[in-house]
């Protein structure tokens, strides 16, 4: 059975990003019911960035899954026996959350070899990345990933990367000091495009599974 692995990098169980997951979710699952999609939340584990212990390193014991033991350990391995990964994060401050930085230092730096610098996975896999952020198309001056997506890139694919914008960041603005954002203008933009993101996410979603299955 094929398995694609979704870790949720936001803190919202029913926001943005985590709708945007739901439809890949969903979107993958339409295709065949031999492929186990599973989504991980980040925010519900307790863990750390990469410690610099560097057991990944030893001579004589070299890994390409960081051995450093805690919450994240069984994820971290889930991923490595994977078919398919997705990635999801709000931008915080033009970057991903501080629990997916932590999560892909984690990922990415047991793959790195000090050696010759190549990036190595224990398997490649097609990889989507999704953002959601505050910032309109036109005013993005998001970072994103970063530098972690060139790693994800070298050592897993080149990712597909899906952006949702413009976000709508809570339920009713009155209650807030938001004043620097037009609630009309927000709330127009998303009964104009928010149903079109999930729709987006779903067909990314679908496109996964079945490059799996061919």
């Amino acid at each position: 059975m094929k398995k694609i692995v979704i870790i949720d990098g936001g803190p919202r169980k029913t926001s943005n990003t985590a709708s945007m997951l739901k439809q890949v979710a969903e979107g993958a699952n339409s295709v065949n019911c031999d492929i186990e999609v599973k989504t991980v939340r980040l925010y519900d584990l307790d863990y750390k960035g990469c410690m610099s212990c560097m057991a990944c390193k030893i001579k004589g014991k070299m890994s390409n899954v960081c051995k450093y033991k805690d919450a994240l350990t069984p994820v971290l391995q889930e991923v490595a026996e994977a078919d398919g990964l997705v990635l999801g994060s709000p931008n915080y401050f033009g970057e991903i959350t501080a629990q997916m930085r932590a999560f892909l230092e984690r990922l990415c730096f047991a793959w790195l070899s000090y050696n010759d610098y190549s990036m190595t996975a224990p398997k490649r896999m097609p990889v989507l990345l999704v953002e959601t952020q505050n910032g309109t198309r036109e005013s993005n001056n998001c970072n994103g990933y970063g530098s972690m997506e060139y790693c994800i890139s070298q050592a897993l694919a080149v990712s597909e990367k899906l952006i949702a914008y413009n976000t709508y960041q809570v339920k009713n603005y009155d209650n807030f000091e938001l004043r620097a954002f037009s609630e009309p203008a927000k709330r127009q933009y998303r009964e104009e495009h928010w149903e079109d993101d999930l729709q987006k996410a779903f067909d990314a979603g679908r496109r996964m599974a079945e490059s799996l299955v061919k």
